[in-house]
């Protein structure tokens, strides 16, 4: 009996708990990380996938980039109005 595939991205109840799934969801960038597994199932080579790694890298930081900022205005008390 073989067993099932790391690259099959068939949705089964395991994801739901899976913790990393979870958060690249929330990213908005599940898609381009499911592209950098299909290359690399199809290629069995990263170095032939830099595209989709480097299309995904990007999305990441994009996000990391938005949460810092929203986390940093969060952060900084308003300034008091002047009557």
């Amino acid at each position: 009996m073989s067993s099932p595939s790391p690259h099959d991205r068939r949705r089964s109840e395991d994801d739901d708990d899976d913790p990393v799934e979870r958060m690249i969801s929330r990213t908005g960038c599940a898609e381009l990380h499911y592209a950098v597994q299909e290359c690399m199932a199809e290629h069995q080579d990263w170095r032939r996938c830099q595209s989709e790694v480097q299309t995904f890298k990007d999305c990441m930081t994009s996000f990391h980039t938005s949460q810092k900022r929203v986390i940093s205005q969060q952060k900084v008390p308003a300034e008091p109005t002047q009557s």
